[in-house]
């Protein structure tokens, strides 16, 4: 296969343009309100982790976004810190997404070096999750997946059949 569509392959999302999420598609949420994420696929809950979000409420950016990057180890730009150290606020794994017109690069769920964050309103506004979390996410969690964040008394379950991401009986 030509290296230029193998890359395409690679790095082209996993949906075609249309409504999506659809019923039976990976979906991310992120609920603002409880500090907890839930990985939603083939209709069921997969996953169901605390998080840790913005300091203050407009940090996080809430909406609809989608995967676009994905990084083991990542590093960590701002302060110059090697993937893997111990100093990085970044964790094991980065999951990017393209809130606020971005790339994937300055949004994102992440791990972090400060497991005790994790549940509390401290971040600049990405998502933190435990390392072993998000590792396990990160195996599970193709590009192109749906992120969508929000304040809502909801329950998982509500917020995914309201969007669309399972069929209503």
């Amino acid at each position: 296969m030509p290296l230029l569509l193998s890359l395409f392959l690679v790095f082209s999302p996993i949906w075609p343009l249309g409504k999506n999420p659809l019923p039976g598609d990976p979906l991310l949420i992120v609920n603002k309100q409880t500090n907890e994420l839930a990985f939603i696929n083939r209709e069921k809950l997969i996953y169901r982790f605390p998080v840790a979000t913005g300091k203050r409420a407009e940090m996080t950016p809430e909406g609809i976004f989608t995967v676009t990057i994905k990084a083991e180890n990542p590093y960590y730009r701002k302060k110059n810190i090697e993937g893997g150290s111990t100093k990085n606020p970044l964790g094991t794994r980065w999951i990017g997404f393209d809130a606020k017109g971005t790339d994937g690069r300055i949004y994102g769920l992440h791990g972090t070096n400060s497991p005790e964050s994790i549940g509390h309103y401290v971040s600049n506004g990405c998502i933190r999750l435990k390392n072993d979390s998000v590792e396990s996410l990160y195996e599970q969690v193709p590009l192109g997946t749906k992120v969508y964040i929000l304040k809502s008394s909801l329950s998982f379950e509500q917020i995914a059949k309201k969007i669309g991401a399972i069929s209503s009986p």
